[in-house]
């Protein structure tokens, strides 16, 4: 079979046109193709092959005013024609006869302008699964040939093959010829044109445009630079886009290596939006012709982006990570929710024979956070499509006790996961202090123990005070220094505050007690977490009913990371108060407040008070989201140490509904009410007071709940008796706590 090539002494030209634009705007509205017509034409001896004029039946025959005014072409006519897949086999076999005929075996295209081959003829063929042959990865475009033989003639992008013909002097009759016909006999007499012995130019096809044959994956470092002129953003996208899915988009174009950058939202996740950089201004200019067209059924939005913007998602530092995408031309897959004790082996354990990682561990990339803490993420390299379409297989098996998810990932990813994690603070130096206060240390627990809880939805007015006295009995179960307010960027207050209990119990029961309860005006979301976690959200991560997420960072800064924990120092100090809180209520207020609640309770005062009626900012490092928020932690320091000896040392207040044994159920129906459950438990002599149903963190019912029983016999002989019997379709299971 006859081959294309860059260097023979054969061209084929080729001309088309869609049922849609035509000239400059040829292909920019997705319309098929509907004509094909070509010619051998013989460099060396001057001589040209059979035209041919070849129509394509299209899946769509409604053609556009222009299409159908200017082709003279009709649906009824179309619709007698045959598919492009056949057509390009008829194109095949006449070029390779009309080559042997010239004596002839390789040939390249030339085509008027770079439209028809990048626009119309590689978009339509990715979309309708057909394979062009190489001959379609190579051509030279008339314009830019005729303009680099003839450099006085206007430019390139306002050339049309009429324009070309008129300068050579050739005459085009259009009237007298078919729509195609006519410009390709135009097309064959400018090359003749250029030949040597015809142009003083001695003009040669030696330099042919190329179509890359698919996207070539790899780093970007953040050093490098990127032209503006080359950057697009694409919107729009299906969240499971990988980087070979906008590639296949943008086929036909050239991207350049490593350009595809899928952005992140806040919570980690693809937001829907990637950025492309193309090799050049030319390419990226036919991509922006692509606005709204499809994405399976989808439209995209293709817009203007910077090469600072693409920076950003897809530049990176890390040797680690330059190191790990080294290793070029292999396919990555990203695995979310790994156990944070999983090890490589552990890994490659769970992948199995059936898809195994590029260099063994080599091939695995752990995200851990600057303190070297894993987060639960993982990169993993794959040889071939085979072996990675084995790992996505694995989506949502358990590793441990954890399911895993998997998904494809691109170097950009890589890099924009670990900026991320790696990031700096938004705020890195805090305010010159102005007066020392606090010789101890006093650290915000991190641990995975869930003794603290988050209240939500805080009135922006609200000091210490109000949030001791809405938590009521409760204060007597706070440990010392343990009510930390959340301010925003600007330092006031956002709505957000966490509180360290005793112990997870008081923890559980008071965010069971108190979500929803109402502080002034508005109803305060009470969730029960670690303190690994409130860390988390004070340094911009989410806490919702879908867990946690990690701090955002889409676009951090470029510092050098600076470790921070998340305490006050010795050398903590106050801070100009306008700068900070509004004041809260006088210490004195506060005290009379604390002391009420102690005489109520039986309890010492709680020691949480502001110093100075100003506000402890705390020596913090913050995570930068986007959009820019800075949380900030407000610790608040101590009453006299004597109080805190005696607070310390102060007995748990009761905080069950009543005195007695709790027994928590799980498994109820979402709506099960209190009537349901005494019926459940008809016979045990319990109350509407006995039983508190619980709810999730978006305020929903949980399918669980706490029932009191008079005493503990009660209780055993309750989950005896009645764990794992049905309520209504629902089996529910019980257990002392």
């Amino acid at each position: 079979m006859t081959a294309a090539s860059p260097h023979s002494d054969s061209l084929v030209v080729l001309f088309g046109a869609t049922a849609g634009a035509y000239g400059a705007k040829l292909g920019s509205d997705e319309r098929e193709l509907i004509l094909l017509v070509w010619q051998v034409v013989d460099l060396h001896s001057k001589k040209v092959g059979t035209l041919h004029k070849c129509l394509v039946k299209a899946d769509n025959l409604e053609l556009s005013d222009e299409c159908g005014e200017v082709t003279g072409l009709t649906p009824e006519g179309l619709s007698k024609a045959e598919p492009l897949d056949r057509v390009l086999q008829q194109f095949s076999q006449l070029v390779s006869s009309d080559l042997k005929a010239l004596g002839r075996n390789t040939y390249t295209f030339c085509t008027d302008g770079q439209l028809l081959i990048r626009q119309v003829l590689h978009p339509e063929a990715s979309k309708k699964n057909l394979l062009l042959s190489d001959s379609f990865y190579s051509f030279y475009d008339l314009r830019k040939e005729f303009h680099d033989c003839y450099p006085n003639v206007a430019p390139v992008k306002d050339q049309t093959i009429q324009s070309m013909a008129e300068y050579i002097g050739f005459r085009i009759n259009e009237a007298e010829e078919d729509f195609g016909v006519w410009q390709v006999k135009a097309m064959v007499a400018i090359i003749f044109s250029m030949l040597p012995d015809t142009c003083v130019a001695d003009h040669r096809f030696t330099v042919p445009e190329t179509v890359k044959y698919k996207y070539e994956t790899g780093p970007c470092s953040k050093s490098e630079a990127v032209d503006s002129e080359t950057v697009i953003r694409a919107r729009g996208l299906p969240w499971q886009s990988s980087d070979q899915d906008i590639a296949r988009f943008f086929k036909g174009l050239n991207i350049a290596k490593g350009g595809v950058a899928l952005c992140l939202n806040a919570q980690g996740r693809r937001n829907g939006e990637a950025l492309v950089r193309f090799v050049n201004s030319e390419q990226r200019d036919l991509a922006l012709e692509r606005h709204k067209h499809h994405m399976g059924s989808r439209y995209i939005e293709v817009y203007k982006a910077t090469g600072e913007e693409f920076l950003k998602i897809a530049g990176g530092t890390s040797n680690e990570v330059a190191q790990f995408l080294s290793k070029e031309n292999q396919v990555i897959i990203r695995m979310r929710g790994l156990p944070f004790t999983a090890t490589p082996e552990d890994v490659l354990g769970f992948l199995g024979p059936e898809c195994p990682v590029t260099g063994g561990k080599e091939g695995l990339l752990f995200v851990k956070y600057p303190d070297g803490r894993p987060t639960g993420d993982a990169f993993v390299l794959f040889a071939c499509e085979e072996y990675a379409q084995n790992a996505l297989k694995k989506h949502k098996e358990i590793l441990g006790k954890r399911y895993i998810e998997l998904f494809r990932s691109t170097a950009a990813e890589v890099q924009q996961v670990l900026n991320r994690y790696m990031s700096t603070p938004l705020i890195p130096t805090l305010p010159t202090p102005i007066i020392p206060v606090m010789p101890p240390p006093y650290t915000i627990a991190a641990g995975s123990v869930r003794d603290c809880v988050r209240l939500r939805g805080l009135p922006y007015t609200a000091g210490i005070d109000d949030i001791l006295e809405f938590m009521g009995d409760a204060t007597a179960d706070i440990k010392p220094h343990g009510v930390h307010m959340v301010l925003n960027q600007q330092g006031r207050p956002s709505g957000d505050a966490f509180i360290q209990m005793k112990s997870s119990d008081r923890a559980f029961l008071v965010a069971q007690k108190c979500h929803k309860k109402m502080m002034k005006d508005r109803y305060v979301e009470v969730f029960q977490c670690s303190g690994e976690e409130m860390n988390f959200v004070l340094m911009g991560g989410t806490l919702n009913r879908s867990g946690l997420s990690p701090p955002p960072c889409l676009s951090p800064p470029a510092y050098a990371f600076q470790t921070a924990a998340a305490v006050i120092p010795t050398e903590a100090a106050l801070y100009q108060s306008q700068a900070l809180l509004p004041q809260t209520r006088s210490q004195q207020a506060s005290a009379a407040v604390a002391a009420a609640a102690a005489a109520a309770a039986a309890s010492p005062a709680v020691t949480y008070y502001p110093t100075q009626a100003a506000q402890l900012y705390m020596n913090y490092t913050a995570y930068y989201p986007s959009p820019p928020v800075s949380p900030t932690t407000v610790g608040y320091i101590t009453a006299p140490q004597a109080a805190v000896a005696a607070a310390a040392s102060a007995t748990h207040t009761p905080m069950l509904p009543q005195p007695g044994a709790l027994v928590r159920m799980q498994g109820l129906p979402y709506n099960a009410g209190m009537k349901e459950i005494l019926s459940f438990f008809q016979g045990y002599q319990l109350h509407g007071d006995s039983i508190l149903l619980l709810y999730n963190f978006s305020g929903q019912p949980s399918g669980e709940a706490l029932v009191t029983f008079p005493n503990l016999d009660s209780a055993k002989k309750a989950v005896a008796e009645r764990s794992g019997c049905h309520l209504g379709r629902h089996c529910v299971e019980l257990c002392l706590i």
